[in-house]
């Protein structure tokens, strides 16, 4: 199965709605178990991966795969999908577990470079084309203590983008030719 968009199809009109009476109805069965409700909506990050400057940013699971079906591994991702979101990034995070990442979605397929400004920990970059389909991998090491970030540039080609924690990808055994999967 390779990566579809499915947000306009029926299939998951329908899921999101017996998602959201899902999470009512768990949300009345804490409450009268005298629990709090979260008021979190569906599509919001993992609260374990949310920081400050991403909790308004929706999220999706993003599972990578072989070509042949195979499951690598999968992550929670805050999904940045408007300039702003683009340009802050991971920038404005502290940390990130490795169950938690970013994806960054654009219109199309183009040549994309991306540099690591303001990062305090290492990220895996995986560029992804309007199939899913990994074009290119790159292990970005944490800027040195006098380096802001800039210098460290990674070009690929793609209409997505993955950050995860450093070496996610390798520790998995993530390739160039495995699929990312998502709703989006």
């Amino acid at each position: 199965m390779t990566f579809r968009p499915v947000s306009s199809n029926r299939r998951t009109v329908l899921s999101g709605l017996a998602a959201t009476i899902g999470i009512a109805v768990a949300g009345c069965l804490e409450a009268v178990d005298g629990g709090e409700q979260s008021g979190e909506s569906p599509d919001s990050p993992d609260p374990e991966c949310t920081t400050d400057a991403h909790e308004e940013y929706g999220s999706t699971e993003v599972r990578v795969t072989t070509p042949d079906g195979e499951e690598l591994g999968a992550v929670s991702a805050a999904i940045a999908d408007t300039p702003e979101r683009k340009q802050l990034g991971l920038s404005d995070t502290e940390s990130l577990s490795e169950e938690c990442a970013m994806l960054f979605v654009y219109d199309e397929v183009d040549d994309r470079t991306f540099a690591m400004p303001e990062m305090s920990f290492g990220i895996d970059i995986v560029f992804a084309d309007d199939e899913g389909v990994i074009t290119e991998i790159h292990h970005a090491p944490e800027p040195g203590p006098d380096e802001d970030g800039l210098e460290q540039t990674y070009p690929g080609r793609g209409q997505y983008v993955l950050e995860t924690v450093y070496e996610w990808t390798e520790e998995r055994d993530v390739e160039e030719g495995d699929v990312l999967q998502f709703d989006q």
